[in-house]
């Protein structure tokens, strides 16, 4: 083991592991679980499924290198934020957690490259996400749900109208779903996020849209319409097997 801490709020350990496959790379696990991986030899790896989904959206909605504002609600160890400031630097990110102990745990043994522009706020996802003007972000990553047990102030139609008023034109929301079958939790996110007014697409392993698989979906709106050509780089870069809902799929899917 790495290191680890007792978090008194949430009463669980948190431990961090070398990733025994891989030199440079760490796991974090909270109660026994793992939550997240960090390669510090090479942020640019994202090894969790449904984040490199997150970040293959990052990837394709703007020219490649060209520098992004990102509000991250639900820190983690902060796998994203290094994962664009390595491909996008220059970057203006904002990174929010509630758990203090938990980030200062993180931050202490997995540091921030350097160079890394983020601010921390240590602070319930709505309530920081109320501090900044609208259009403050290209983009906006929600990733705090457990399945239906998330809070219910976060899992709403007024939150999502609230986070599109936070991207610029062009922006782009990022939502991770986990939810186990039927997926009744995932598919009534899908329903109030196309409610905010934007077109949105589901992202997960193409066995997920089965509804008998517990995973992890990942949902993205945009203010205008899908682009298409976005479907089809999403669809080559993965993870495999894929599959990118839209439309009438979608719509076909989220339904009752």
């Amino acid at each position: 083991m790495y290191s680890s801490q007792f978090l008194s709020h949430i009463g669980s350990h948190a431990e961090i592991d070398g990733d025994a496959f891989n030199d440079g790379a760490f796991i974090l696990s909270i109660g026994g679980a793992q939550q997240s991986h960090v390669d510090l030899a090479n942020p640019g790896n994202v090894f969790y499924e449904y984040l490199r989904r997150i970040a293959n959206v990052l990837d394709v909605f703007k020219p490649a290198d060209q520098p992004i504002r990102v509000l991250h609600l639900g820190a983690g160890a902060l796998t994203l934020a290094r994962y664009v400031q390595a491909t996008r630097p220059g970057s203006e990110q904002a990174a929010v957690e509630l758990e203090r102990e938990l980030l200062d745990f993180v931050v202490e043994h997995l540091p921030l490259p350097v160079g890394t522009n983020c601010t921390i706020l240590i602070e319930d996802a709505r309530a920081a996400a109320a501090r900044f003007p609208p259009g403050s972000f290209d983009a906006v990553v929600l990733d705090v749900f457990a399945g239906a047990d998330a809070p219910g102030h976060l899992a709403d139609a007024g939150f999502y109208r609230e986070l599109t008023e936070l991207t610029a034109p062009g922006g782009v929301i990022l939502i991770n779903v986990g939810d186990d079958p039927p997926l009744a939790f995932a598919r009534r996110q899908m329903r109030l996020l196309h409610q905010t007014g934007y077109d949105a697409a589901a992202l997960a392993d193409a066995a997920m849209f089965s509804r008998r698989h517990p995973g992890n979906i990942v949902l993205a709106a945009v203010r205008d319409q899908w682009p298409p050509a976005w479907t089809e780089a999403l669809l080559a870069a993965g993870p495999h097997p894929a599959a990118v809902l839209t439309g009438v799929d979608l719509e076909e899917f989220a339904a009752n």
